[in-house]
């Protein structure tokens, strides 16, 4: 298991324990929600190491983003904070409202689509 810490592709704060962004180089406060975009690369790094390093910090919700596969795998954190839950994994084209951004909707279509060259 990693003891160093580790930096996710992206990471959320509740404005409710993170009500001002700290004027520091890092963050030492463990965020709400992580997500880390897999390749084949870092997958493995990311499943079999980064999750359970979360789990341990506390993080609530986990994203797992496969662009190649057009997959969100959005995982819970139990309530005794020992294992990840899996709460829906999406799929492809489509519009969703993924855990813990409930609020809002997601169009998916826009995380696969590569930009235009000008």
């Amino acid at each position: 298991m990693l003891k160093e810490p580790v930096i996710p592709d992206l990471a959320g704060w509740r404005v409710e324990r993170m009500p001002e962004l700290p004027d520091t180089a890092y963050f030492t406060l463990a965020p709400d929600w992580v997500c880390e975009v897999l390749s084949k690369s870092t997958e493995k790094l990311d499943r079999d190491e980064k999750l359970p390093y979360y789990a341990e910090h506390r993080v609530r919700h986990v994203w797992l983003l496969d662009p190649i596969d057009k997959r969100l795998e959005v995982d819970a954190l139990d309530d005794d904070g020992g294992r990840w839950r899996a709460v829906r994994i999406h799929q492809g084209d489509t519009t969703v409202r993924a855990e813990p951004f409930e609020a809002i909707e997601l169009d998916l279509s826009a995380l696969w689509s590569r930009p235009r060259a000008g």
